[in-house]
């Protein structure tokens, strides 16, 4: 067997080629390869490429139950080449190869980025046939082997790390053995098949809305990690399963069996799978998500937000609740202007006199709301020096939207010949260049005649597995959906560069790479108890870049002080959301946000860059203490959350900087009635901090020392 040795960014990538021109994907790893590690009894034979099924070919091998293992053509696919080149990402490849029953060409590409050990990765099919052809599942990456580093057990050393997310409990991990997921790591004498799979993935266009798109596993013997993420805004799919005692991992987008998925590929056409991001380092859970988190700044549209990271208010949360008029809003700008926001976003509820969900559509604002008009509002923000915002849910159209029975029902998403109709919304259908077009012009007039430099997108429904309509299947429907809606954003983003365009759906249902490619700010959750959202915050940059997350801060009516500052620090290493009821703040707690935010804009330039770490680890819901830090070089900045806890002490572990001296400092709340003693130990590299109160929150700012050429330190300590 021929091998191709590919060293890339701290990536080590070995291919095969079988005599049989078969290729396989033996290694990819921050690890060395190590040819002994491959132990099944059929050779390389689980080490595919590529898994590619359809309609009507015989699944080869002796596998039991539903998984992707040895499909067809996907086991038939030869070598026709590879392309090695580089481009102004990083080295990319192209692994081309052929089915000659089929007629099928496949393109494997892998794109890296320099100096990050991640690569991106997804498949072409194009059909050089005579006939058509049925695709039902294409993966965008393959791999074996995910276990066989290493001498002990798998069910000792594997452990899989697992981001729930659903409706206000966004990004909760969790991790397992294979075995407490059902399926207990196989011996190498073994080489059994199960039948079972540990099968994750989301049909429909709530991407997010039971997992996000990722995982982690952890090597606990080398203290290595396989990570990944699909980047995909509608339906996808990962599984684990084994095959010849050896596990694999593989990524797609929908897929026919979880995801109603199919695609019919004419002769000439090409089939482009999702995109995927797969990745190794050495070390745990912050070095895997350090990585990704470079990768997602590499792969992101550039833009100013990310850059300079404004402060936004919201009217909605803890605040109008969608209930917005001109006599409400006017004082409530001038205080959020005092206060050091930035951008000020009107939120639901400006189109209708009364009930508004089942109405949206026209986007029209309401003149009993707004008596002069939404521009006197807008305007009024861009005099107090912020930049006025409305919130808008453009993909979607009210069933008692006066416009919904007057266009063609081609507009819409239809299953079995009727509409899809979803908590009285119909899904628009963005193939449809009519209702792309409507929602240019939505934005153009948001834009350019009411002068708003900030949306924020929403999106309340969950339309199913997709529409049938003009598709070969309801999955085929909703995937084309899903690419010309970021088609239609791509064009909005390149008219207006300067617009700030925030992602929510429901707050977190839609985290995907996706959609944050483009937009630079993400909702993080609808969570309205401010001491849930502690985890919701601490987690957040798992999921996505800090600079992109979106944190509500909302002073709560009859709270005090502490409550003001838990608020902020939730917020201060992300982006600020600052809402609550700011108008009937007490002196003291309205001077507290004013610090929080003066503090955070003092902050925001390291945000940009740094890399998150987890001192105590993922945060849980029950957790009596969490903590989140940020990394930029020689500082780091970490936010402390006691919730309720026996212990008035926490030690907070920075273990980069162990054996070093630190400045430490609380630098926010930073008044004298605040502060709570906190000491750095450079032997063990942490600090120690006593917060008597249960239910409060610090940020910390770390400075470590620069080392002497001696190998001393110099001078320095705690202020």
């Amino acid at each position: 067997m021929k091998k191709i040795e590919i060293n890339e960014n701290g990536l080590n990538l070995v291919f095969g080629v079988t005599d049989e021109q078969e290729v396989k994907l033996l290694h990819c790893s921050a690890l060395p390869f190590e040819e002994g590690d491959i132990t099944s009894r059929t050779g390389v034979q689980s080490f595919t490429l590529v898994e590619l099924s359809v309609s009507g070919q015989n699944k080869l091998g002796k596998q039991h139950g539903s998984n992707y293992v040895r499909t067809a053509p996907g086991c038939r696919l030869r070598f026709k080449g590879m392309e090695d080149a580089r481009n102004e990402f990083g080295r990319k490849l192209r692994v081309i190869t052929f089915d000659q029953e089929t007629g099928l060409e496949v393109h494997s590409h892998m794109q890296f980025y320099d100096g990050i050990p991640v690569l991106r990765s997804w498949t072409e099919v194009v059909n050089k046939g005579q006939e058509s052809q049925g695709i039902e599942y294409v993966s965008s990456f393959a791999l074996a082997g995910i276990t066989k580093e290493g001498l002990m057990d798998g069910d000792e050393k594997m452990r899989l790390y697992l981001p729930r997310n659903g409706w206000q409990k966004e990004f909760h991990w969790n991790d397992f053995t294979f075995g407490e997921l059902g399926m207990s790591c196989v011996q190498p004498e073994d080489y059994h098949r199960s039948s079972t799979t540990i099968g994750i993935g989301n049909t429909g266009a709530w991407s997010t809305k039971e997992y996000l798109p990722m995982g982690i596993l952890k090597n606990e013997e080398t203290e290595s990690s396989l990570f990944w993420q699909i980047e995909h805004n509608g339906s996808w799919y990962w599984e684990i399963s084994d095959e010849d005692g050896q596990y694999y991992l593989k990524l797609s987008g929908p897929t026919e069996l979880q995801s109603h998925w199919f695609k019919s590929l004419k002769p000439g056409e090409t089939f482009v799978s999702v995109k995927t991001a797969v990745g190794s380092a050495k070390g745990g859970l912050d070095e895997a998500v350090g990585a990704l988190t470079q990768y997602r700044r590499a792969i992101r549209r550039k833009n100013q937000d990310n850059e300079k990271l404004p402060v936004i208010f919201n009217d909605y949360m803890n605040c109008l609740f969608g209930e917005p008029t001109t006599k409400k809003e006017l004082p409530m700008i001038k205080r959020a202007a005092e206060m050091g926001c930035e951008y000020y976003c009107v939120d639901c509820g400006w189109y209708s006199a009364g009930h508004w969900w089942d109405s949206v559509g026209e986007w029209m604002p309401s003149m009993e709301r707004f008596p002069g008009g939404i521009k006197e509002v807008m305007d009024h923000i861009r005099s107090c020096g912020m930049i006025p915002g409305l919130w808008l849910e453009i993909e979607v159209m009210g069933i008692n939207c006066p416009m919904a029975d007057q266009v063609p029902e081609s507009w819409y998403f239809k299953r079995h010949g009727k509409k899809v109709a979803y908590r009285s919304r119909y899904q628009l259908d963005f193939r449809n260049p009519q209702v792309r077009e409507y929602a240019t012009s939505v934005i153009r007039r948001m834009v350019e005649e009411y002068g708003v430099g900030y949306i924020k997108m929403d999106y309340n429904i969950e339309p199913g597995i997709g529409t049938d309509q003009d598709a070969d299947s309801s999955g085929d429907g909703l995937y084309g959906h899903n690419q010309a809606y970021l088609e239609w954003l791509d064009g909005i983003f390149r008219r207006y560069p300067d617009l700030v365009i925030e992602n929510c759906s429901s707050g977190g249902m839609r985290i995907d790479y996706g959609m944050l490619s483009r937009h630079s700010i993400q909702s993080t959750s609808d969570q309205e108890d401010y001491i849930k959202y502690a985890t919701i915050a601490a987690n957040a940059p798992s999921g996505l870049t800090p600079e992109q997350a979106a944190v509500w801060s909302y002073p709560m009516e009859g709270g005090d002080e502490e409550e003001t500052i838990f608020n902020m620090v939730n917020a201060m290493l992300l982006r600020i959301h600052q809402s609550g009821h700011i108008l009937s703040l007490s002196d003291a707690r309205a001077g507290l946000i004013r610090e929080g935010i003066s503090c955070y804009k003092a902050i925001r330039k390291d945000i940009r860059q740094a890399l998150p770490f987890w001192p105590l680890g993922f945060s849980h819901y029950r957790d009596p203490w969490s903590a989140l830090g940020l990394r930029v070089q020689d500082t780091a900045y970490v936010a402390v959350w006691r919730r309720s806890s026996d212990d008035v002490c926490q030690k907070i572990p920075v273990g980069c900087f162990k054996g070093r001296e630190v400045k430490l400092t609380q630098v926010y709340p930073s008044g004298e009635d605040f502060q709570v003693p906190a000491r750095w130990s450079r032997d063990d590299g942490s600090f120690t901090v006593k917060m008597a109160r249960e239910f409060s929150a610090r940020l910390f700012k770390l400075e470590a020392k620069e080392c002497r050429k001696d190998g001393g330190m110099e001078r320095g300590g705690l202020d």
